[in-house]
């Protein structure tokens, strides 16, 4: 995976575009993302969470962070292991 990469999901409508590669599979309802998105069926069920447009993603070592280009009803994971939302950063008091 490189930079600039837009994954497609094959189980609902998710798009998400690679912010920060680095090794592995990204899934979205269970289901490998693939360049060229082709529908092969529906989202697991334990894997419905859902995926938010303009949220950035990123697995449990901060190493892969994908952005989110195309809100669906799968959830984003890597190798299996779910991502998280990132978390914005707090922006400077001005007193």
């Amino acid at each position: 995976m490189k930079p600039g990469t837009r994954l497609k999901s094959a189980v609902c409508d998710t798009e998400v575009m690679v912010i920060r590669g680095g090794e592995g599979t990204v899934e979205c309802g269970g289901a490998a993302m693939t360049e060229d998105g082709a529908k092969t069926g529906e989202p697991a069920a334990d894997h419905q969470n859902g995926t938010l447009i303009g949220k950035r993603y990123v697995d449990g070592g901060g190493t892969v962070e994908l952005l989110c280009v195309k809100a669906g009803k799968g959830s984003l994971a890597l190798d299996g292991t779910p991502m998280a939302t990132k978390d914005s950063k707090p922006l400077p008091a001005s007193d």
